[in-house]
């Protein structure tokens, strides 16, 4: 069982005056300590009636104060999103015995930012987000199966433009709780808040 050894106490003198500088430093230390990916994170949504999903997604960046993650618009997170634009995200870096909390609403990114993210998937990525009817019940994998290798022959060796049914998702934080583990289970936790334009720093009990 692990006692949560690993770190210095965490003091809110020692970390960065804003979240998004402060997580960029624990995503990167996360990255040198070798997590396969240390950019998943968990992503809550909920629907009109308040019912939570709850599943892993990728961080893509820090963009005009939001954390950025891409998705088909059509599937259950998209349908949550635009009748319940808030949601919760947790980084969990095990290695680190780290963790980063973060909660508050959730816009699309511009066409332009997800059409430059497209071009950078790999083709075989590109290719199946036009196929994929994400979270549809399908008959079986051969289906799918089928419906790329149509997707395949309509493009060739050309270029797979984004799909009008595909794109970015901006999460703007209200709170960004870092937690680190410590011994005896009386961890860290601090918290930045929105406090106007700025931030509010609070520690919190473990």
């Amino acid at each position: 069982m692990s006692q949560y050894t690993k770190n210095p106490p965490l003091n809110a003198e020692d970390v960065a005056a804003d979240p998004f500088a402060q997580f960029l430093c624990w995503l990167e230390d996360a990255r040198a300590a070798g997590m396969i990916e240390p950019g998943a994170m968990a992503l809550a949504t909920a629907d009109k009636d308040a019912v939570p999903s709850l599943r892993i997604v990728l961080f893509k960046g820090i963009h005009d104060g939001q954390f950025t993650f891409y998705t088909d618009y059509r599937g259950r997170k998209a349908q949550e999103l635009a009748v319940n634009p808030a949601a919760a995200a947790t980084f969990w870096w095990d290695r680190l015995e780290r963790q980063v909390r973060i909660e508050g609403g959730v816009t699309k990114v511009s066409r332009e930012l997800s059409a430059t993210y497209f071009a950078t998937r790999y083709r075989g990525s590109q290719l199946a987000a036009h196929t994929s009817r994400q979270s549809s019940v399908v008959s079986d994998r051969a289906e799918l199966e089928a419906r790329l290798a149509e997707t395949e022959a309509r493009f060739g060796d050309g270029p797979v433009p984004l799909p009008e049914h595909w794109g970015g998702y901006g999460l703007t934080p209200r709170s960004v709780e870092f937690w680190q583990g410590r011994g005896g289970r009386f961890h860290d936790r601090l918290r930045y808040c929105r406090d106007g334009a700025g931030w509010r720093l609070e520690r919190l009990e473990p």
